[in-house]
């Protein structure tokens, strides 16, 4: 799937592709994985995350079993386009937290000529569409949605259930604050 080439004939193919998933469903890992393969084919690879996004690693990209990748913190999608002229593959991990320019970044970047791997969360807290997310999943080639496993029943998990009452939208956190869950539990934690 993710093996055609970036030419053809004299013209450069682009493209996005977009993980996405609840929180702890194995995005930036997914992420990682695929730059890491990216980087052993000796493609040139740049990862970006938001400059907000200190929770494990001022810099690096980390997952949350503690795979890493070095990475550069920028905040502004518009910084991406700058640092990234010449790259062949684009990582970008947490774009929900990117300003509204992230999609026209990616769009330009696949246009490019680039290969652009975007991770983030498809919903917030609330299960509401989160940040650009829903327009990168609708301009990109390939869509991979991960699951994690719902902590009260074990059940695929799709949502990131908070557990603290703070209603602002982007609230940074681990295991403390969020937890997985599907479809029913987070609609009974949601009735309570």
């Amino acid at each position: 799937m993710f093996l055609e080439s970036l030419t053809q004939g004299n013209e450069k193919r682009g493209w996005i592709e977009v993980v996405c998933g609840s929180m702890f469903s194995g995005k930036t890992e997914e992420l990682i994985r695929r730059l890491k393969r990216a980087e052993f084919a000796q493609q040139k690879v740049e990862i970006f995350k938001p400059a907000i996004d200190t929770r494990y690693d001022n810099e690096a990209v980390v997952s949350h079993n503690e795979n890493s990748i070095r990475s550069t913190p920028v905040s502004s999608s518009s910084n991406i386009l700058i640092l990234a002229d010449g790259v062949e593959v684009i990582g970008i991990d947490e774009a929900q937290f990117f300003d509204e320019g992230l999609v026209e970044v990616c769009n330009q970047l696949a246009n490019n000529g680039a290969r652009v791997i975007v991770a983030g969360l498809d919903m917030d807290f609330a299960g509401k569409p989160f940040g650009v997310m829903p327009s990168l999943i609708a301009t990109a080639e390939y869509v991979t949605k991960v699951h994690a496993i719902c902590v009260k029943c074990g059940s695929l998990a799709q949502f990131s259930h908070r557990k603290t009452t703070d209603e602002q939208q982007v609230m940074l956190g681990e295991t403390e604050a969020y937890e997985p869950l599907c479809r029913v539990c987070f609609n009974k934690s949601m009735k309570q």
